[in-house]
Formats: C-alpha cells, sequence, structure tokens
C-alpha cells in the first residue's frame, strides 16, 4: 500500500485516465485508484440489483417489514455488512414456504454479487438435517406402501451421500413431496375412518347394555379419549381412570353374579317345594275320596272307626306339611328380599364408582386422588424432559356472598360455569382439578411463570365475556389465582403451597388478580 495522501492518490488517478484515454466512468476510476493505491480492486458495488432483489422480498410479517427498511438503508449507504445482516435477519421472520421460494429465486443474483451476500453452501450436515427430518416423519405415514418406503430409502441414502448432487437432490425431494403429500393425506383419512369406526362400536356397546349402568362411565370416557385432538397425555389419563374403574366394577359385579346366583337357587328351590305340596295334595284327595268310598260301603260303626283314624292321620299330615312349606316360602321370601336390596346396593356404588373414580361429581374436573396421580405424572415429565411446569391456585371470589344470597344450588351451577369455561380455553394437555371447596388447581406443562401468568389472565378475561346467569340475572364471576413454576429441586405439592401463597396474596391485595410465586 503506498503511503501517499488521498490527494495525491486523486490526483495521479485522474492522469492514469487521461493517459490512458479511458473513459472517466466510476468503475474505471475504482480501478485506477485501487492500482495506484494500491490496494485490492473491490467490484463495484451493485446498487440497482440489490434494490431490484428488495423490491422482490415480500413483507407479510411486521419483521419482514423491519428487516426489508435495514436492507434498503445499507443499500443506500454501500454497506456490504448491512445488507447482509438485514437479508441473513429476513430469513428468520419468513414462513418456510416462502423463505424456500424467495432464497430459490434470489440465489442466482446473489451468486453474481459478492463472496459477502451468498449463503453459506449446501453441506453435508444441511443435507443430513433434511435426512433426519424426514426419517423422524416416517413412523407417522405408516409402512404399508412398499414402493413409498423404497423411494423414501433411495433419497435418504442421496441426501447422506458425501459430495451429493444438488440438482438431482432437488428432483428427488420434488418426487418425494409429492408422494408425502399422497401419503399423508391417507393416512389422514384412515385416521378420522378409524376413529368412525370406533365411535360406532361404542355407541353400540351402550345401546346393547341398556341395563348394564357400569358401563356408562366407561363408554363415556372412551367417547372423550377418541375425540380429536387426540393427545398421549390424555389418552393417559383416560387409561389410567378406566383401568381403575374396571378393576372396581368387575369385584362389584362378581358379587351382584353371586347374589343372582342365589336368587336362582332360592327359586329353584320354591319350585321344587310347589311340586312336592302338589303332589302331598294330591294324595291327600286320593285319600280322602278313597275314605268316603269306604264310608259309604260301611254297614257298622266298627267298619267306620279305621277310616276316620286314616283320615286323622292324613289330615294331620298335611296340616304339617302346609305348615312346613309355609315357613321355608316365608324364609326364602326374606332372603330374596335381603338379596333384592344387596342388589340395589350394588348397583349404586357401581354407578357411583363409575361416574367418581378420579372426577369431581359436581364439574367434572379431577378430584384430589385425579390430581395427584396427575402431578406425580407432569413432575415426572419434567425431569426427564428438563421443561418448565407451572401450577395455578384459583379460587373464585366473594363465593361465600355467592352462597348466601343466592343458594348453594346457585354456588354449585357457578362452579361448574368457571370449569366449563376453564376447559374451553386450556390447552388439551393442561389439567384441571378441584382442589377443594371454590378452590381449583390447574397444571400447564411446557409453560414458564410468565406464560403461566399470561394464561390465568386470559382465563380472567374470557370469564368477563360470558357472565354467569342465575335465572335472569347476570352475575360476573372473577377469580384471583397465584402460578407457581416448579423449582428444580421441588416436589408438586410444595409448588402447589407456593401457588396457594401467591393465590392468598392476590386476595390481599384486591382479589380478580393474578401473581406470580
Amino acid at each position: 500500500m503506498t503511503n501517499q495522501k488521498p490527494f495525491e492518490i486523486a490526483r495521479e488517478t485522474l492522469r492514469q485516465l487521461t493517459a490512458r484515454k479511458m473513459a472517466p466512468t466510476p468503475a474505471n476510476y475504482q480501478a485506477i485508484y485501487s492500482e495506484v493505491a494500491g490496494v485490492p480492486a473491490e467490484p463495484p458495488f451493485p446498487v440497482d440489483q440489490l434494490r431490484d432483489i428488495a423490491q422482490a422480498l415480500p413483507l407479510k410479517t411486521p419483521g419482514q417489514q423491519k428487516q426489508r427498511g435495514l436492507l434498503d438503508s445499507a443499500i443506500g449507504q454501500l454497506n456490504w455488512d448491512g445488507v447482509k445482516s438485514a437479508l441473513m435477519a429476513y430469513g428468520g421472520f419468513s414462513p418456510p414456504a416462502i423463505a424456500a421460494g424467495t432464497l430459490a429465486s434470489a440465489a442466482p443474483r446473489l451468486d453474481s454479487l459478492s463472496p459477502a451476500l451468498t449463503a453459506p453452501a449446501l453441506t453435508a450436515d444441511f443435507f443430513e438435517q433434511i435426512a433426519r427430518l424426514i426419517a423422524y416423519a416416517l413412523p407417522a405415514l405408516g409402512s404399508d406402501d412398499a414402493r413409498f418406503a423404497e423411494q423414501t430409502q433411495t433419497l435418504l441414502t442421496a441426501l447422506r451421500q458425501p459430495g451429493a448432487d444438488v440438482v438431482a437432490v432437488k428432483l428427488m425431494l420434488g418426487n418425494f413431496g409429492n408422494r408425502l403429500s399422497f401419503a399423508a393425506e391417507e393416512q389422514a383419512e384412515i385416521k378420522v375412518t378409524l376413529l368412525k369406526l370406533l365411535h360406532l362400536i361404542i355407541e353400540n356397546i351402550g345401546e346393547l347394555s341398556l341395563d348394564d349402568r357400569w358401563l356408562t362411565g366407561q363408554i363415556e370416557a372412551l367417547m372423550t379419549a377418541s375425540t380429536p385432538p387426540l393427545t398421549l397425555r390424555r389418552l393417559d389419563d383416560v387409561e389410567s381412570r378406566l383401568k381403575d374403574v374396571i378393576f372396581k366394577q368387575t369385584e362389584a359385579k362378581g358379587r351382584a353374579l353371586e347374589a343372582q346366583e342365589d336368587m336362582r337357587q332360592m327359586l329353584a328351590t320354591f319350585i321344587e317345594r310347589l311340586s312336592q305340596m302338589t303332589e302331598s295334595t294330591s294324595t291327600y284327595h286320593g285319600k280322602m275320596e278313597e275314605n268316603a268310598r269306604l264310608i259309604e260301603q260301611a254297614k257298622t260303626i266298627a267298619d267306620i272307626a279305621p277310616v276316620l283314624k286314616d283320615v286323622v292321620g292324613a289330615t294331620r299330615t298335611m296340616a304339617r306339611d302346609s305348615l312346613t312349606a309355609r315357613d321355608e316360602l316365608r324364609g326364602m321370601r326374606e332372603k330374596a328380599l335381603a338379596t333384592e336390596a344387596e342388589l340395589v346396593k350394588l348397583h349404586q356404588e357401581l354407578d357411583r364408582v363409575s361416574a367418581l373414580a378420579r372426577h369431581d361429581p359436581l364439574t367434572g374436573a379431577l378430584n384430589r386422588k385425579g390430581l395427584d396421580e396427575a402431578l406425580d405424572r407432569e413432575v415426572s415429565n419434567v425431569r426427564r424432559k428438563d421443561s418448565p411446569l407451572c401450577m395455578a391456585m384459583l379460587d373464585i371470589d366473594n363465593f361465600k356472598k355467592l352462597n348466601d344470597k343466592l343458594g348453594h344450588a346457585t354456588g354449585d351451577e357457578a362452579l361448574t360455569h368457571l370449569a366449563t369455561v376453564t376447559r374451553e380455553v386450556m390447552r388439551p394437555q393442561d389439567t384441571l382439578a378441584r382442589y377443594g371447596g371454590e378452590e381449583f388447581v390447574i397444571l400447564l406443562p411446557d409453560t414458564s411463570l410468565d406464560n403461566g401468568v399470561a394464561a390465568m389472565t386470559r382465563l380472567q378475561r374470557e370469564l368477563t365475556k360470558r357472565f354467569f346467569m342465575a335465572g335472569t340475572e347476570k352475575i360476573l364471576i372473577t377469580f384471583s389465582a397465584g402460578v407457581a413454576q416448579l423449582a428444580a429441586n421441588e416436589t408438586g405439592p410444595e409448588a402447589i403451597r407456593r401457588a396457594d401463597q401467591a393465590m392468598y396474596l392476590a386476595k390481599r391485595a384486591g382479589k380478580n388478580r393474578v401473581l406470580g410465586a
């Protein structure tokens, strides 16, 4: 590099342009100036081309609009670093389909501009990421289509081959994408059809089992589990609930079958006794007819005496058998009544078990037992996946006044209203449980403390839009809530206690608010 001053370099550059008879264009001036200054010659800044690229970029999000403005500013300042930063940041705000199309259309022009503008080459690591993405999606598509499986394996092999041919891989990806869309649509149709078949089977079981009331809870749970959106957490919860219900119902139904068997045995004994009584009565009538004939034929008192003795004996035997049969039938009747009462009690127990296994009968939310099991499951997931878990404790404001003014029945309806709105606002993976009285707990997996507080605030806003109707009177239900995020060495119950303390502070601070613990 020369030690000349800038004005000296500029003067020499103009002299060289004149001596070489070159047109005084910006490109010629920059080339001669670099030569005189002893610095590497840089290509001219492609202002017009870059502005064309900037104009072609879509502006669908605020982030894209901001980066487009920064790109225009960098082009105006002839700043390569600014152009590079704006383009790289713009890609982060683009939807995948848009970003892919935009980069594909802009790539030829970018390659002709400057090394500073070009994106990193399609590396083996990039191809490996695509291959892993395809491999992860395969289990959801099934393995019934042999040709599709072969096409997939060929594509994965090409992606993982060193020095892969980009053009060939692009063509294979296009063909695979078309076939993938058909396979995904087919799997979606299969899922919908299977769910329809499952619903038909469940409904048919319910219709065929009108007398088996203990099946009601299971059928309702299965219908709930098979209603989209399906999640593993929902299926696990229903499976756990059904196992408990089935166990208790099997035990109770066994006792019911024993009682029914006792009833059948008593009925058989009753029929046998009736048969014996009929036979005894027929024998008695036969004896009476025979004795009457003998009396008619008797000539003297001496001939009548043996006949009368036989009549008295037969009558006494008949009376004794009748008394014995009466006592036995009375005993069987009492036993039958007791067995019938036991059957009624068993059916009531079956109905109670079916409805109350792990759920609160009033609101349909989990009860304390169900909450304990759900909490254990969520905490285990947190420890395994290292993901956040929030717990919210809700308490209805002024609930005692509501009960005192409108009655406990209206208070129960208010609790049901809160539970209904909460379930509609919650995500499928969230869990609602009634903690006691007017208190509820919501488990929020994969949720940080800030997001948990925001979720409870959204629920409060939703309640303000949906008034609770007590007859014709509109009542605004509000709640105070505390939210706690499970700490590293904390148990679930400890986190719930922290949420409860925050809820108490929210009450003290004026109610109808949410505080983080």
